[in-house]
């Protein structure tokens, strides 16, 4: 089996866009197990720079979080190509946890990547939740995480915004269940969240969907995609 991560052999493709393709590959040694390339070279070549870009925030967040359980393991990142292992498990919106054991790990979760000294930045999004086949969560797709080297007073309200979005979703599939501190917390948007329904999203939206014709939600039903 070759090491060379653009010599993998390819199971399937998960997804393809203006950033390059995603593949199911074998990973590197003789275990038999599976691996996830993302592959910026193939992205387009005015978006290549971005692609690389998020790739590497991606591999500073996952360098980071080394040994953890929940999140994928950084196999390699060289030459504008991630490879890092394969997460079993479904969809969140495929899976929809009801049992409210399942958000009081995926807070705990949460709040191990933080003490890593990484924020997720992404974790409004369904997709990027896995269930587990024993009922534990996991998290997939880092490319909007940060890992900074200092934590100060953005990092904290960054990691508050992860915190509300993991709320939003017990909140959405366990309601009865929600502490009246969690209530709180939903009750009392930060600055950051208000800013970025105001004006960054809106923006963000004209972007993808007008000028790139491109949704970050490519995926979101299909199982297959971890």
């Amino acid at each position: 089996m070759t090491d060379r991560p653009e010599e993998l052999p390819v199971e399937r493709l998960l997804k393809q866009d203006l950033f390059g393709r995603i593949e199911l590959v074998q990973a590197p040694g003789d275990d038999g197990g599976l691996a996830v390339r993302r592959d910026t070279r193939s992205a387009r070549w005015w978006t290549r720079p971005v692609a690389r870009r998020l790739a590497a925030r991606e591999a500073r967040a996952l360098h980071r979080l080394a040994g953890f359980d929940g999140v994928p393991q950084l196999i390699s990142w060289r030459d504008g190509i991630l490879v890092r292992t394969w997460m079993d498990g479904l969809p969140m919106q495929i899976a929809r946890p009801r049992d409210p054991a399942y958000f009081a790990m995926a807070s705990a979760l949460v709040r191990r990547l933080h003490a890593a000294g990484v924020v997720h930045n992404d974790l409004a999004k369904e997709p990027n939740w896995l269930v587990g086949d024993d009922g534990r969560p996991g998290l997939i797709d880092f490319q909007l995480a940060w890992a900074p080297r200092w934590r100060g007073r953005l990092f904290r309200a960054l990691g508050r915004e992860d915190v509300r979005h993991t709320l939003k979703h017990k909140r959405y599939y366990c309601p009865e269940n929600l502490t009246r501190r969690e209530r709180a917390i939903l009750a009392r948007p930060g600055p950051l969240s208000a800013a970025w329904m105001n004006f960054g999203k809106p923006v963000y939206l004209f972007v993808t969907r007008r000028l790139l014709r491109w949704s970050d939600r490519e995926g979101a039903g299909d199982r297959n995609f971890r």
